[in-house]
């Protein structure tokens, strides 16, 4: 006898960045992000009574070097829902994309991972410690990869206390509660692949060498400031202030990596090929911008409305910079999506 259920859930790419944490799994900086839709993870578990075995299969191969991450999250997650502890758990994983590369799949596989246990939580009456499901979700994600708390959520969402939003907090992400422009509501963004490979340095690291950064603290604050002067720009539209601001808050993030104690850098020759050829289509008058996460790869950002001259930009004068040509085309999404309620299995 077992039970069974699936989500599949989002990625997200932040506008204003987390980088820095306290335990456990806190932001040292609020941020805000933009959920994605063709970049996600679709994860499927069976649970059976026993102690908590874990098995894990990356696009149905047995992948035991997944578990250990996997097993620190369900540690992370016991005081909250001690029940798991009772369960062998078997764990099928899919990616749209790279993962380990740059692109967030830690948020989408922990987000969709932490809607399997709130699901199966709810299906066993198990008491849920947050006021809803989605907050829930959101708390277990963001134990085990911290961006992942943002993406429990569709469109564009905070996490992390900042004066500018209103109950905004550091245990859960929330949707953004005020005013969008239309233009953002279906924003594009394609990612260009510049580099599939595993990253270098992973975010882990690079979160814990903002202990003793010498930037650190004016970073926390910029971040704040950063946060409240997008909220005038989403409100009215403004896609070249955005686009200013975003690449400003993506180069930042990369500054401080290169001025870490040990230093390191996560961008290739063609990711910089690509952020130079972008600034200088936007000053020829083309609506696009960049931001880049821990990573190589870099989102080409720009409204709906601009898309068929940016795809040809992409075209035509990016693609020649990605791996074998490779990139996604993706846009503000609705969030996660349950694609097998949970159910018993004879």
């Amino acid at each position: 006898m077992s039970f069974h259920t699936a989500w599949q859930s989002p990625s997200n790419i932040a506008l204003v960045k987390y980088w820095g944490k306290t335990h456990p799994q806190l932001p040292t900086n609020p941020s805000l992000s933009m959920t994605l839709d063709a970049c996600r993870t679709e994860t499927s578990v069976e649970i059976i009574p026993g102690g908590g075995k874990l098995q894990v299969w990356v696009d149905g191969v047995d992948t035991p070097s997944f578990v250990p991450k996997v097993a620190a999250f369900f540690k992370a997650i016991a005081e909250r829902h001690p029940w798991t502890a009772h369960f062998d758990w078997r764990i099928q994983t899919h990616n749209t994309f790279p993962h380990s590369s740059g692109i967030a799949s830690s948020a989408s596989g922990m987000s969709a991972l932490a809607l399997c246990v709130v699901s199966l939580a709810r299906e066993f009456q198990e008491r849920i410690p947050a006021k809803d499901d989605l907050r829930e979700a959101s708390v277990l994600a963001r134990l085990g990869s911290g961006s992942a708390s943002r993406s429990v959520y569709g469109g564009w969402v905070v996490w992390g206390r900042t004066p500018s939003v209103p109950g905004s907090n550091q245990e859960w992400a929330h949707p953004y509660p005020h005013v969008l422009d239309p233009v953002f509501t279906d924003f594009r963004d394609t990612v260009l692949l510049v580099d599939v490979g595993q990253k270098s340095v992973s975010s882990t690291v690079g979160h814990g060498l903002m202990n003793g950064h010498p930037f650190a603290e004016a970073r926390f604050a910029t971040a704040h400031d950063n946060l409240a002067a997008f909220q005038p720009i989403l409100a009215n539209g403004d896609v070249g202030s955005f686009l200013a601001l975003a690449e400003r808050e993506a180069l930042m993030l990369h500054g401080l990596m290169m001025a870490s104690n040990p230093p390191f850098v996560l961008m290739k020759p063609e990711t910089l090929a690509i952020l130079e050829k972008i600034q200088n289509a936007r000053r020829d008058g083309l609506e696009v911008g960049f931001t880049l996460d821990a990573g190589a790869n870099v989102h080409v950002l720009y409204p709906a409305r601009a898309e068929q001259s940016v795809r040809e930009f992409v075209t035509t004068s990016l693609s020649a910079h990605c791996k074998d040509g490779a990139c996604i085309h993706d846009r503000v999404g609705t969030g996660p999506q349950q694609l097998t309620k949970p159910k018993l299995l004879l």
